[in-house]
């Protein structure tokens, strides 16, 4: 084993604002395997698979949130499942940017990486998944739920039987109890509980130094998530190879506990190890390594086979980033061709070549949306490219924050010609497009929950969205007629770059990028992703829902807004920018 596949070299990546400690063996040049650890263990309980596996892999640990030298989460809703997935891909983004990485998973790392797993898209940033005892937990809600609904004998059992195996869950969702006992006892007992219990020998370096405070900030991941993904479980399929590996003396996790889980993992491989929950890792290292191994070099066929020149034409502005490139995804995963554009061409190249794995024809342009010429132009190319949109998205848009007496002429002037007037451009550009060919069509316009939430700090911003609110209206009255739906989008607060490149009136330099970073954060903390977003957007081209509030906040003010206008009104006042 060489010297380089031995070293450790430790980086910090941020997720949303919080810091993870990442340490990184053996050659980035080979395959990527990203490891994310349990409760109550921090990295170091990967240390033998790793060492394995370092001598030709590029081998990827880190320290999940609330564990080891990672950040610790200031509420309990920040250990919610969906930002420990965003933790996974910006780990992943950052040690592997270019290729998709073998995720391998244990416990608590296995539950989280199912969140990330069955994200939509995942495919593209996971090559393959190797988990152990960790079921997603939607899943098991589900499988919960089907034994309740036919209760025969070998069911009811079942659910006995894994009850019995969870009995510390309900002990860690009580407010005293299981925090007192680590700090109290169990985190100097530990070792011994690992050694009669679990046959794990006594070794240095393991458990951590960091047990007692991380077995305490990892309860709150049990509290935060347990009752409401089993209570109400999601829809969670993936597309990814998954490999489950089935420890036979696992004390926690019963191997009928995965029955039916092909439902949700088409391409599932099983196999079996004779370890207990801890041994596996601890004391059969090189065992899991050569499972990973076998499975990270098979060929698991491509997911999409060649790019598609068929199925329907969708058209993105702005899809270079944020909900634009989301949405680009989210329809190229149902087979749709995709044309994206943005200032930034790299970024929308980037954006067609993600669409292109799909298997579906794609193709990215330099726009400007706010130069009305420039937009005639693009809808002319996409017409000799590709032809004649069936859905247009138009994304395009900027932030901006100041009071009106504030906001300088020219700032009103760069916000409505990007939020406004791009709107305007792409809808009369394509419109007339999808109008002369006479075949329908669907035109999506992103407004904001401030199209009908005033602020006085959001004087530019929210006119600009209401005024999009309202031409989406007008428009869907006029084109009905021909067949083609028209859809207002309405965000609330998502994390999205656009943060990072708004505008406040009256700042300096280093003020406004000191409040880019101040709201940045405060959305990153929201940790509402994009792909949500273009969930609904795909749902209203399908359904032409005409109105489409996103988020709670945006749905709650929408409700308000027609309760108590006044209200509203009256909220506007106060300093919410």
């Amino acid at each position: 084993m060489t010297g380089r596949s031995t070293e450790i070299r430790r980086r910090t990546v941020d997720s949303g604002g919080l810091r993870l400690a990442v340490y990184e063996q053996g050659d980035p040049a080979n395959p990527t395997v990203l490891m994310v650890h349990g409760y109550p263990d921090d990295h170091s309980v990967w240390d033998d698979v790793a060492a394995d596996l370092a001598a030709d892999h590029h081998v990827v640990r880190y320290d999940t949130r609330g564990a080891g030298a990672s950040g610790v989460p200031a509420r309990r809703e920040d250990y919610r499942l969906e930002l420990l997935g965003q933790d996974l891909f910006a780990v992943a983004d950052a040690v592997s940017p270019d290729r998709p990485v073998h995720v391998v998973a244990h416990d608590w790392g296995s539950v989280q990486s199912w969140e990330a797993v069955t994200a939509p898209g995942s495919y593209r940033r996971i090559a393959s998944y190797t988990t152990m005892s960790g079921p997603g937990l939607d899943h098991m809600g589900h499988w919960i739920r089907h034994r309740l609904r036919r209760p025969t004998p070998r069911h009811v059992s079942q659910l006995l039987r894994q009850g019995l195996h969870s009995w510390y869950i309900g002990l860690f969702h009580l407010p005293v109890l299981a925090p007192a006992a680590w700090k109290l006892g169990l985190a100097r007992l530990w070792p011994r509980v690992l050694n009669d219990l679990e046959a794990v020998r006594p070794r240095p370096g393991h458990p951590q130094p960091t047990l007692a405070k991380d077995a305490v900030h990892g309860i709150e991941l049990y509290r935060a998530n347990m009752r409401p993904s089993v209570a109400k479980p999601r829809e969670r399929r993936t597309e990814v190879p998954v490999q489950l590996i089935t420890l036979q003396r696992d004390n926690y996790v019963s191997e009928f506990l995965s029955e039916g889980l092909e439902q949700w993992a088409p391409r599932l491989t099983r196999r079996t190890l004779n370890a207990t929950h801890w041994s596996a890792l601890l004391e059969k290292g090189p065992s899991v390594a050569a499972m990973v191994r076998d499975f990270a070099a098979r060929d698991h066929g491509a997911l999409r086979q060649e790019p598609s020149g068929t199925g329907e034409l969708v058209v993105v502005t702005g899809g270079g980033s944020g909900i634009g490139r989301a949405t680009a995804l989210a329809f190229a995963d149902q087979g749709a061709r995709v044309v994206v554009c943005d200032r930034d061409l790299p970024a929308a190249q980037r954006t067609a070549e993600l669409c292109a794995l799909s298997g579906v024809k794609s193709g990215a342009y330099q726009v400007d949306v706010s130069d009305g010429a420039a937009v005639d132009a693009f809808a002319k190319q996409v017409a000799a490219d590709f032809g004649v949109p069936d859905v247009v998205v138009n994304n395009a848009g900027i932030g901006h924050s100041g009071t009106f007496l504030q906001t300088t002429e020219e700032e009103w002037r760069r916000i409505l010609d990007v939020n406004l007037w791009g709107v305007i451009h792409g809808c009369r550009a394509f419109g007339q497009l999808m109008v002369d060919q006479g075949r329908g069509g669907h035109i999506v316009n992103l407004a904001s929950a401030a199209a009908y939430l005033p602020s006085k700090v959001l004087a530019a911003y929210a006119t600009s969205k209401s005024a999009v609110f309202m031409l989406s209206d007008c428009l869907r009255a006029e084109l009905a007629a021909h067949r083609i739906g028209v859809s207002t989008i309405c965000p609330g607060i998502v994390n999205t770059n656009i943060t990072r490149t708004s505008t406040f009136s009256g700042l300096g330099e280093e003020e406004q990028a000191a409040q880019q970073a101040r709201v940045s954060k405060m959305y990153a903390r929201r940790g509402f992703p994009p792909e949500k977003v273009a969930a609904e957007i795909v749902r209203a081209v399908r359904t032409g829902k005409a109105v489409v509030p996103v988020t709670v906040e945006a749905k709650a003010a929408r409700l308000l807004g027609r309760l108590s206008p006044g209200l509203l009104r009256k909220a506007a006042r106060f300093d919410i920018g």
